[in-house]
C-alpha cells in the first residue's frame, strides 16, 4: 500500500513539473556590464537546486571531517566497554564452570576497566550495579577458594556500591549472598544478622525464608525456626507432607526445650490449632508433661482428640498413645475408663487395647478381669516393651494370688524380652 501511494505521488509530481516547466516562457536576465546574459527560468531553478545540494553535501563533508576525533574517541570508549562486559561475562562463566581463580581475575579485570572508564570521564550509566556484580563474583570465587579476607573485602565494597535506589535489588542480592556464605561457614548468628538487614518485603521471599530457617535451626532458635517454617508452608515452598513433617519436627524440638510443666504448657499453647491436632505431637507433649511431673488429667485432655481418631492411627502411634495413657492410670477417672473399655469392646482382637484395658483394671484392683485381658494381650502384642510389661503384670498378679509357678513362668517370659 505504501509503494502504491509513493507511485501516485511521483506521478503527481511529474505531472506538476510538466505543467509548470513545459510551457514556461519566463527568462532571467543578468546584467554584468558590459555584458547581458539571458537565462531560462527553468535553467535558473535547476542551477539553484544544484547549488543547494552541492552546498549541503560540502557542509556535511566538513562536519564529518571535524567530527572524526569525537567518533574515534567514542569508538575507543565502546571497545573498552565491550571489553569490560566481556570480562564480566567471562567471570560468570568461569564461576559456573568451577574455575574460581580465572573467575576472580576476570571480575577484577572488569573492575579495573570500569575504573579506567570512570577516570576518563566516560563512566557507564549502570556503573554502580556493574561494580557490585563484579565484586560479588570476585567474593563468590574467594569463598570457593576459602580466601575469607578477600571475600570480606569484596563484599564490603559491593555493599558500598549499592547505596543508590536504582541498585536496591543488587543490594538485597549482596545481603542474601553474605547470609549464604555465613551459613556455609556454620555461622548462623552472622547469617541472621545479614538477613535482618533486608527490607521487610525482601525478608519474606522464599529464598530468604529458607536461609532464615536453616540459620535458626543451626542457632537452636526453635521458636523462630518454627515461625519461619509456617511462613514457608503458607508460601507452598514445600510439599504438604514435607511441610507437615518439618513443622512437626520443629514443634517437637520446641516442646523438648521445656524443663518444667508450666513451661511445657506455654509451649503447647503457642502452637497453632492444626499443629496441636497432630497425633504424634499431642502424644509427645502428653508424655513429656507426665515425665516432668505435670497433671495427668491435662495430659489426657491433650490426648482426647487423638483418642477419637484411634481407628485411623498406625500401629506404632497407637503403641505410643497407649504408653502415654499408661503413665497416668493412677489418676484415671471414670470417663476415661469408660472410653478405654468401649474401645476395647469395639475392637476385641486389638492386643494393644487389651493391654491398656488390662492395666487399667489392674490399677482399679479388678484382678480377674485384668488377668484375662493381659493374658490375651500377651499372645498378640508385637511391641517388645508392652509385651514385657504385660508379662511382668501377669507375674505380679500370679504372686498376689499365690501361684508361684505361674509367676515364675511370667517372669521368665518377661526376661526373654
Amino acid at each position: 500500500m505504501r509503494a502504491a501511494l509513493w507511485l501516485l505521488a511521483l506521478f503527481g509530481i511529474a505531472a506538476a513539473v510538466a505543467l509548470f516547466a513545459g510551457n514556461n516562457q519566463g527568462t532571467v536576465t543578468v546584467f554584468w556590464p558590459p555584458y547581458r546574459v539571458d537565462l531560462s527560468l527553468n535553467l535558473v531553478l535547476l542551477l539553484l537546486l544544484g547549488a543547494f545540494l552541492f552546498l549541503h553535501a560540502a557542509l556535511r563533508a566538513l562536519a564529518a571531517l571535524f567530527d572524526l576525533p569525537r567518533q574515534a574517541l567514542r569508538w575507543r570508549v565502546q571497545q573498552r566497554e565491550r571489553g569490560m562486559h566481556a570480562s564480566l561475562l567471562d567471570a560468570a562463566s568461569h564461576l559456573l564452570a568451577g574455575r574460581f581463580i580465572r573467575a576472580r581475575k576476570s571480575a577484577e579485570s572488569a573492575l579495573a576497566q570500569e575504573a579506567s572508564l570512570s577516570a576518563g570521564g566516560a563512566a557507564p550509566a549502570n556503573g554502580s550495579q556493574l561494580r557490585t556484580i563484579a565484586h560479588l563474583l570476585a567474593a563468590e570465587s574467594a569463598q570457593a577458594l576459602q580466601d575469607r579476607p578477600a571475600r570480606e573485602e569484596h563484599l564490603r565494597q559491593a555493599l558500598e556500591q549499592t547505596g543508590a535506589r536504582d541498585a536496591q535489588e543488587t543490594h538485597e542480592g549482596a545481603l542474601l549472598r553474605a547470609a549464604r556464605w555465613s551459613l556455609d561457614d556454620r555461622e548462623p548468628h552472622a547469617a541472621i544478622g545479614w538477613l535482618r538487614e533486608l527490607p521487610t518485603g525482601a525478608g519474606r521471599r522464599t529464598l530468604a525464608l529458607r536461609m532464615k530457617l536453616k540459620a535458626a535451626r543451626l542457632a537452636r532458635h526453635t521458636g523462630e525456626a518454627l515461625e519461619t517454617a509456617r511462613l514457608l508452608a503458607k508460601h507452598r515452598a514445600f510439599s504438604s507432607s514435607a511441610a507437615e513433617s518439618l513443622v512437626r519436627g520443629l514443634a517437637t524440638d520446641l516442646l523438648n526445650t521445656a524443663h518444667e510443666p508450666a513451661q511445657l504448657q506455654r509451649a503447647w499453647l503457642s502452637l497453632e490449632p492444626q499443629e496441636r491436632a497432630m497425633p504424634e505431637l499431642a502424644v509427645h507433649a502428653a508424655t513429656r508433661l507426665v515425665m516432668l511431673g505435670g497433671d495427668a488429667g491435662l495430659a489426657r485432655e491433650w490426648l482426647l482428640p487423638v483418642w477419637e481418631r484411634l481407628p485411623q492411627l498406625s500401629d506404632s502411634l497407637k503403641v505410643k498413645l497407649v504408653a502415654a495413657l499408661e503413665q497416668g492410670l493412677d489418676s484415671l477417672d471414670g470417663v476415661w475408663l469408660a472410653h478405654i473399655e468401649g474401645a476395647q469392646r469395639a475392637n476385641p482382637r486389638d492386643a494393644t487395647l487389651q493391654y491398656l484395658a488390662g492395666m487399667a483394671c489392674m490399677k482399679r484392683q479388678l484382678w480377674g478381669k485384668a488377668q484375662q485381658l493381659l493374658r490375651q494381650a500377651s499372645l498378640g502384642l508385637q511391641d517388645a516393651r508392652l509385651h514385657r510389661d504385660a508379662c511382668r503384670a501377669l507375674a505380679v498378679l500370679a504372686e498376689e494370688r499365690g501361684d508361684a509357678e505361674a509367676a515364675a513362668s511370667a517372669w521368665k517370659e518377661a526376661a526373654r524380652k
